[in-house]
């Protein structure tokens, strides 16, 4: 009776360890996946994903937005993971920038602005060996859309390429994330400099 109590709790806990390994970091959810034409489909369940960060009316050109506008960073918890452990973004590691328009009047708001429900469309980046010789990508999604090219290299690759202080990242816009950086060596902090 005792064996066959042990070999009961040896089949639960197997089975509970396989239902883990269906949620780790290998799931489709958290890694790039692509249609037949070689488009990144849009990322699934991202909001349940690692927040980074938010920006308001964040604008990398000399041209001023028209207007109001929050930017919401995500990452799978998988990737995060590796980062905290080297400073370095692992391979298949996807950003979410999540574009939301911003509103200042509503219910008891008197001052400052709120992020509406209206969901403007989302970039993603994308850093993939194995596809793009440059290693990284990016993809920009309409509020619809459900798979999307990557974008030309004289966008937003040349921008990450000349700016971000880590890899092809904007960690110094990551507060969490850029001392993780600094104490493994893999920031820039010549990136900060204002231009």
């Amino acid at each position: 009776m005792k064996r066959m109590v042990f070999l009961l709790a040896l089949v639960c806990t197997a089975a509970g360890f396989g239902v883990l390994q269906a949620a780790a970091p290998d799931s489709p959810s958290g890694t790039p996946q692509y249609s037949g034409d070689n488009h990144l489909l849009r990322p699934e369940n991202y909001r349940e994903w690692i927040y980074l960060s938010s920006g308001m009316n964040m604008n990398y050109g000399p041209a001023a937005s028209d207007h109001d506008m929050f930017t919401n960073v995500f990452v799978p918890q998988w990737a995060y993971q590796a980062f905290l452990k080297s400073g370095k973004w692992p391979d298949k590691t996807i950003f979410v920038v999540e574009e939301r328009g911003a509103e200042s009047k509503g219910s008891i708001n008197k001052q400052g602005h709120y992020q509406s429900t209206d969901l403007m469309g989302i970039g993603v980046e994308v850093k993939d060996e194995g596809r793009f010789p440059d290693k990284w990508a990016y993809f920009n999604f309409g509020s619809d859309t459900k798979s999307a090219q990557a974008a030309p290299k004289g966008a937003c690759w040349r921008c990450h390429e000349d700016h971000a202080a880590v890899e092809h990242t904007f960690v110094q816009f990551y507060p969490t994330l850029k001392p993780v950086a600094q104490k493994f060596g893999t920031y820039r902090q010549e990136r900060e400099k204002v231009e």
